[in-house]
């Protein structure tokens, strides 16, 4: 098992992406693999994904630094 691989977490399927737009702006998403989130650039939010599900709430959203 490689270092970057995490034991029991289900990966995202990014098939997923062509369903999903930010709930606020109704925006396209950006998947970031590294951080593990979905990117609304429109919106200025980093919405988490836990467990392989995103969350799409704002309210537990990451503000995006300008």
């Amino acid at each position: 098992m490689d270092d970057d691989t995490k034991p029991n977490v289900p990966a995202f399927d990014r098939r997923m992406l062509e369903a999903l737009v930010c709930p606020e702006t109704r925006a396209i998403l950006h998947y970031d693999a590294e951080r593990q989130e979905l990117v609304s650039k429109a919106a200025h939010l980093a919405y988490p994904i836990r467990n392989g599900i995103p969350v799409m709430l704002a309210d537990e959203a990451r503000r995006l630094e300008d």
